[in-house]
This record gives C-alpha cells, sequence and structure tokens, in this order.
C-alpha cells in the first residue's frame, strides 16, 4: 500500500544551484547542457523550453518514478509500448506512457502524483492518461482543466493535445462549455478556451467544421475581443487567421466589426494579428 504519495520532489528546489533554476533554455541540442539534462531525467527540474522538453529520456524518468511509487514491475509494459511505435517521438511517447498508465490502474492517487510532481513530464503524462478514459466532453473538459491552468507552457500543450479530439467528437457542446471558460480570471483558461478550439492549430487535429463554419466558435471569441493578456489575444488573433485561410469573407466581417464596437488597442492588435494572411 502506498501510504505517502506526495512527489518526492517537490521541496528539493533548496537543493538545485541557483544556475540550474535560472537558465535559460538551450537554442538547439548541441547546446544543451548535460548537468540540466541529468536533472531533467532525474525528474528534479522543469524543462524551461521545448528543446529541453524534447530531450528528457522519458523512458528514463518513468523509471524514477515508477521507483517512487513502488510500481518498478510495471517498467516492462511501458517499454515495450514506448518501443513498438513506429515513429516515436517526445509527443508520441508522453501519450503512450499516459494511455499505459490508463491500462493498468485507476488508482487517481498515483495519478495524483503524477499531476502535482514537480517535473512537468509527469504532469503531461497524467493529462495523456485522462484522454484514454472513457467520460462525456463536459467530464472531459472538467478534468482536463487544472491542466490547462498549469503553469507550465507544455502541460498546457499536452491538455489540448489530449482533449482535442473529443471537442472534434461533441463540438457545439464543447463550445458551450469552453464559452464560459472565457470569463475566468486565469489568463491560461482563458487562452486554452480558444487554442483547443483553433480551426488549424500548431500539431494538432484540424477542425473541418470550423474551417467551414468558422461562426460556431463566435461563443468563444467574442467575449475576448478586447481581452488585456498577450497570451490570449495571440491565441484569438491566430484563430481568426487560421479561419482567414478558408473564409477571408467572414473574418473580415468579424475584425470590422470588432473595429467598430472596440476601439481599444487590445482589439486592434488582435485584428492585426487575424488579418495578416489576408493582407500579405
Amino acid at each position: 500500500m502506498l501510504l505517502d504519495l506526495k512527489p518526492i520532489t517537490q521541496h528539493q528546489d533548496k537543493m538545485i544551484p541557483d544556475h540550474i533554476l535560472n537558465r535559460k533554455g538551450a537554442r538547439s541540442f548541441k547546446d544543451l547542457n548535460p548537468e540540466v539534462i541529468d536533472y531533467l531525467n532525474n525528474g528534479l527540474i522543469e524543462t524551461a523550453n521545448l528543446m529541453e522538453w524534447l530531450a528528457v529520456d522519458q523512458l528514463k524518468l518513468l523509471k524514477i518514478i515508477l521507483d517512487e511509487l513502488d510500481k518498478s514491475d510495471w517498467y516492462d509494459n511501458f517499454y515495450e509500448a514506448v518501443s513498438n511505435q513506429k515513429k516515436p517521438s517526445a509527443n508520441s511517447n508522453t501519450k503512450v506512457i499516459g494511455m499505459t498508465f490508463a491500462q493498468l490502474t485507476y488508482d487517481t492517487a498515483i495519478i495524483d502524483y503524477l499531476a502535482n510532481h514537480t517535473s512537468d513530464v509527469p504532469r503531461c503524462w497524467a493529462a495523456q492518461y485522462y484522454a484514454a478514459i472513457d467520460m462525456s466532453i463536459t467530464e472531459r473538459l472538467h478534468t482536463i482543466k487544472p491542466y490547462a491552468a498549469d503553469s507550465h507552457f507544455g502541460v498546457r500543450e499536452v491538455a489540448i493535445f489530449s482533449a482535442k479530439e473529443y471537442i472534434i467528437q461533441d463540438l457545439d457542446q464543447a463550445v458551450m462549455i469552453l464559452s464560459n471558460w472565457t470569463r475566468d480570471t486565469n489568463e491560461n483558461i482563458r487562452r486554452y478556451a480558444v487554442e483547443a478550439t483553433r480551426p488549424v492549430g500548431v500539431w494538432t487535429k484540424k477542425i473541418d467544421v470550423l474551417k467551414e463554419s468558422p461562426e460556431r466558435a463566435m461563443d468563444i471569441l467574442e467575449p475576448l475581443k478586447s481581452d488585456t493578456s498577450k497570451y490570449v489575444k495571440d491565441s484569438v488573433g491566430n484563430w481568426l487567421n487560421d479561419a482567414s485561410k478558408t473564409r477571408p469573407d467572414w473574418v473580415i466581417k468579424v475584425c470590422n466589426r470588432w473595429q467598430s464596437d472596440s476601439a481599444t488597442k487590445d482589439t486592434a492588435y488582435i485584428i492585426k494579428k487575424a488579418l495578416r494572411t489576408i493582407k500579405k
């Protein structure tokens, strides 16, 4: 029986040198610091940027975490699942590991352990775990919301990956739920509502329905037309730019109306970003 599932790395930041904690992420693989990689692979720190996230040896980190959980006998299941992929990648490894946890356990204490780990990578596994669990879109978005609010960029992106397919399958219900998220005080939550429904997006499945009928997501976009957060503004602008590639007429109409209804610098910023493809 697991008596204490609090991640043992949670309070070890005092032991980590300042030059590690305050580093800037490497710009290329050749610039990666072996000392940093060692900390990352041992789950003692978060990744600082995408380059570090891609460099983490997820199986090595997993082995350490399974030892912490007293579940080292599970390792071969994960190793086989990761190794059997035709085209493995950091993103696919995250998904496969999350799905394998779903096959091996329904113990929420174990998933909570991952979800609260110091390392962002186990938190990504936890987000992908829920992608493999059968639930309604309402339950799914409620469950993924803490990951959408996570302080780490990688966890927030995986929260999108893990829910996107289900959002597409039940689009109108998802839009209704996510439209309520646009009023959240957390900019990460507001941004998620937009980014998770982008017609094209980055590294995620396209939403063909919204490419042709972007107006179906207007309840998400409209409340954010003058949001003060750059993180949110960028997402709204990118959403509209996605739509402009198939429905330029609609995007122009929305931007013209917003320009008239909301003469703020925030709205102007979004409009400029939204029209960048049209005005090329």
